[in-house]
Formats: structure tokens, C-alpha cells, sequence
């Protein structure tokens, strides 16, 4: 192989030549052309040399984008071997998907909803990080008082998890600690219900200090009632010199493990409780100074990847995740934006809903739902591709009456129109009148939802006709931002203006008025 500097000028000998800076660099132009050359032929230069000074590809990211990418970084994959085909993937170690079985019990409706309830409940386990193997379910008029399923079933479900190897059972509802217990010994595998599922997701998708609060707050009232363990170890009795061996926190001999256990978990909660009500003094507070400058606030809500986070990044820029899962976002979002004609108002993205969304949930979220029930408007999001969209409807309704937000006004949003079936969509609009259908991936249909939004929005009660002397520019913009504006006319005297306004608006216009 030819060597590739050998073409290179021959600097002056010192001893020929005195040797100037000027024609050392002249001599040594393109080296480093060569040098590319003369790597690349042996193999070694693999890639293009990066600027370290370029623009860096983070830099354009929104906060989401940026929170996906890290959510993203370490997934769950079906399989976990030992060898490496490249070094390089040490540094992205997977973990290892649960396989597990669906089990639902059918008890009413039509077998279009069980088929629905399944799919969610799938959706529901792959969000989670589960490979779903086998979907099971059974027509029972209620479920069995001992293990949710017969005996039968429990015998017939025993099978396929041996026979798909399953490590996990996740049953479509809430059980009893009782029925987990009966199916853990007679199915070998671990039993989960809908309820420990659903607070999973949030465990995991929880970001913010109040969101992880609120979450570990519903963990524990949940994991309080169910406190369980190996050999009934957790009904064992403390003995002999209890007093100075078990510590700090031990109440004598007569106390057993489950009730030290059960104590420390009511202290967490009631810890979590402080904090919780600390938080809500500072979210009161910002409410309570919106409320003061008369800014009308819109909430958006809905079910679980409805498209409620689209909505807020398409109609403010929010730049809040946006994923195809259910339960991406969790933590509320609220930004300000103006309508068209000049007045500003805040909306705010809130946690999905879900069928069956467990209590502990509601109680343990019941300071982030506030934003919908003190909104002067909710925005009701429904996917009009979905299967069900008016199970979707009534299963947030009734969240909504739950905490006492049944009485807002309500304008239904049917999102995603670019995939839905035209026939679902008219059969929505005639149910819901006061609805709008829009497209938050493409942008079909938004300016009829601001319009919509604009006209919903509570206006302002005292009437006015004013003269305002030019030097009072401060009001008029004002006037732009909380109030409304009829009429405007610039004279040789001032502006006169003629609209709508709050009362403590229109009382520093009285001043002015004619």
C-alpha cells in the first residue's frame, strides 16, 4: 500500500534555509486533507468530524419532546439475553417485559363492551411495561366471593400460564385482598387487579413533587388494606426482651408485624397529607390571583389519550409530552392565552379519566381536579376513533360529578376527526349538540374551537360608554384584555369607547363615562 504522505512538500532543511513561520504553514497546507485520506483508506476514520462549536440538536426541543426522549431511553423489551452482539448496548440495558395473562369477568352489557374492556385493559398492561400473552374472560352474573372467577376458571387459567409461562395474572377490576391471596396460592404466579395496575402507570409517569405526592398517597391507602406476606410472617407476635430489641416505634410483646407495618403506613400517609395540603395553598394562591384580575379560566378535560395534551400544545404552544399511551401526562398544565379579540384566559390540561378510575386516585387527586371544578369552562375531549366514544363520555361525566364539577359549562371536543369514521362522528353531533370536531394533529376545525371558546367564555356584567383622554392608554388595554369591546372611536377629545367590563373595571371608568 502506498503511504499517502509521501507527497507531501519537503519542509527547508535549517541548515539551507532559515526557516519563517509564513512558509512553515504554506508547506503544511492540506495535511490534514491527507491525513483524512490516508485514515479513511486504512479503515479508521468511520465518521464525519462533528463541529464542537455546532448547534446542538437539543437546543430545539420543547420540555415534552425532551421528557419523551427520557422516558424513552430505557424501555422494556420481550427478551433479556446475557450476550452482546455490541459493547455499546451495555449502555442501553433493557428491562425485561412482564408476560402476563388477562382475566375479566362479565357481568353486564353487550359483548362489544367486554371486548372494549378487554383492549383497555391490554392497553393498559403494555403501558405499564407487560407483554399481554392470553386474554380470558367469563360470563358471570356476579363475581365469586372468593376468587373474582369460579373454581373451573381458576383450574382452566392455571394451564395457560403454565403453558405460555406467564409470570403475572391482571384481573379486570378491584379484588378483594382476600381473592388476591386465593388466586396467588392456586395459581402460583402473581396476581394483580385493575386498580394496582392503573397506579403503576402513575408511579411511572409521575414528574413533578406534587404528582409523585399524590400518587405514593393513593399507593399507600391502597397497599394499606392488603399488607400481606410469606407463611403469615405479618401475624407473628413480638417476644423476650421486645422492649430493647425491637427499638424505637415498638409497642411490647402483643404487637404484631403487620400492625408495626400497618402504623409506619399511616404515618407516611399522614406525612403526605401535609405536604399535599402545603401544595394546594400554593395552587390556591395562584387561582386566587387569577381570580383577582377577572382572567377567565378553561380546563381541559377528558379521557385518557383523548388528545387533550395535543390540544393544549396546538391551541397555546405549551410544548407539554405528547405519546400514543394511555396516562402519558399526569401532571397539570396551565398556560395563558388570548382569544380574538384581545381577552386573555388560561387553559389547563388535567389527568385523563379512565373507567373504573380507582378512588384513591380521585381523593389522593382531588386538589389537581379543583382546576375543573372552579374553570369557567371545560373543554370535554373524546376520541372520535375510538370504539366507544360514549362509554368515553359517560365514564368522565361521572368523574366529574364526583368532585362536584357536574355544573360547569361544557363544550364536548370530538378530536380526531382525520381517523374517525364520518358516521361516528354525526352520530356524536347529534347527541351532543354543543359540540365541535376537530383534528389536533392536523389542525381541522380549530378556529371554530376558539370561536366556540369565545363565545362560551363568561362576559363581563356592567355595561359602559366612556370618553377617555388619550394620556389613559392604560385602561383601554385594559379594556383589550378583561373587557369587551363594542364600539371605539378616536376624537379631538379622547377615545370613546362603549362595551362591557367587570365591576371593578367599570368603576374606574365611571369616572369618564357619558
Amino acid at each position: 500500500m502506498t503511504n499517502a504522505h509521501e507527497h507531501r512538500p519537503e519542509l527547508p532543511a535549517l541548515g539551507e534555509a532559515e526557516l519563517g513561520l509564513a512558509e512553515a504553514l504554506a508547506a503544511t497546507r492540506g495535511w490534514d486533507d491527507d491525513d483524512a485520506e490516508w485514515d479513511s483508506a486504512d479503515g479508521d476514520l468511520t465518521d464525519d468530524v462533528v463541529s464542537v462549536d455546532g448547534p446542538d440538536p437539543e437546543e430545539d426541543l420543547t420540555a415534552g419532546a425532551q421528557e419523551l426522549a427520557e422516558r424513552h431511553a430505557l424501555r422494556r423489551v420481550s427478551g433479556l439475553r446475557t450476550e452482546l452482539e455490541d459493547i455499546t448496548e451495555v449502555e442501553y440495558r433493557e428491562l425485561r417485559l412482564e408476560k402476563v395473562v388477562l382475566v375479566g369477568v362479565w357481568t353486564e352489557g353487550t359483548v362489544t363492551d367486554a371486548d372494549n374492556s378487554m383492549a383497555e385493559l391490554a392497553l393498559l398492561a403494555e403501558t405499564a411495561g407487560s407483554e399481554v400473552l392470553e386474554a380470558v374472560y367469563q360470563r358471570r352474573s356476579k363475581p365469586d366471593p372468593a376468587t373474582y372467577i369460579g373454581r373451573g376458571k381458576v383450574d382452566a387459567i392455571r394451564e395457560i400460564v403454565q403453558a405460555t409461562g406467564a409470570d403475572t395474572v391482571i384481573l379486570d377490576g378491584e379484588l378483594a385482598p382476600s381473592q388476591l391471596r386465593n388466586l396467588e396460592d392456586r395459581l402460583g404466579v402473581k396476581a394483580v387487579d385493575r386498580t394496582a395496575l392503573i397506579l403503576d402507570i402513575f408511579a411511572q409517569h409521575a414528574k413533578s413533587k406534587e404528582g409523585q405526592a399524590q400518587v405514593e398517597l393513593a399507593q399507600l391507602s391502597y397497599m394499606k388494606q392488603r399488607l400481606r406476606g410469606w407463611g403469615g410472617n405479618l401475624s407473628r407476635q413480638a417476644g423476650g426482651r421486645v422492649a430493647s430489641g425491637a427499638g424505637i416505634g415498638g409497642r411490647g410483646p402483643g404487637e404484631t408485624k403487620i400492625e408495626t407495618d400497618r402504623r409506619r403506613i399511616n404515618t407516611r400517609i399522614a406525612r403526605l397529607r401535609r405536604e399535599l395540603k402545603e401544595m394546594k395553598g400554593t395552587r390556591d394562591t395562584k387561582r386566587a390571583e387569577r381570580r383577582r384580575n377577572h382572567i377567565p379560566s378553561v380546563a381541559i378535560a377528558g379521557y385518557t389519550n383523548a388528545g387533550k395534551s395535543s390540544l393544549l400544545n396546538r391551541l397555546t404552544d405549551a410544548g407539554v409530552l405528547i405519546e400514543d399511551a394511555l396516562f402519558a401526562t399526569l401532571d397539570p398544565t396551565t398556560r395563558r392565552t388570548t382569544t380574538g379579540d384581545g381577552r386573555v384566559f388560561t387553559m389547563t390540561d388535567t389527568v385523563g379519566f379512565v373507567r373504573h378510575l380507582p378512588h384513591q386516585l380521585v381523593e389522593a387527586f382531588r386538589s389537581t381536579l379543583e382546576e375543573v371544578g372552579d374553570a369557567d369552562l371545560i373543554l370535554h375531549v373524546v376520541d372520535g376513533s375510538h370504539p366507544d366514544p360514549e362509554g368515553q363520555l359517560a365514564a368522565v361525566r361521572e368523574v366529574l360529578a364526583d368532585i362536584d364539577a357536574g355544573k360547569v359549562p361544557e363544550l364536548v371536543v370530538i378530536n380526531k376527526a382525520d381517523a374517525a369514521d364520518p358516521l361516528v362522528i354525526g352520530r356524536l353531533r347529534s347527541r351532543e349538540p354543543h359540540s365541535v370536531v376537530v383534528s389536533a394533529r392536523t389542525g381541522e376545525g380549530i378556529p371554530e374551537l376558539m370561536e366556540a371558546i369565545e363565545k362560551d367564555l363568561p362576559r363581563p356584567g356592567v355595561v359602559f360608554e366612556a370618553l377617555l383622554p388619550y394620556e389613559r392608554g392604560d385602561l383601554i388595554n385594559r379594556l383589550h384584555q378583561e373587557g369587551e369591546i363594542a364600539a371605539m372611536e378616536h376624537t379631538a377629545d379622547g377615545t370613546r369607547i362603549s362595551g362591557r367590563a367587570h365591576a371593578d373595571l367599570a368603576g374606574e371608568l365611571a369616572a369618564y363615562s357619558v
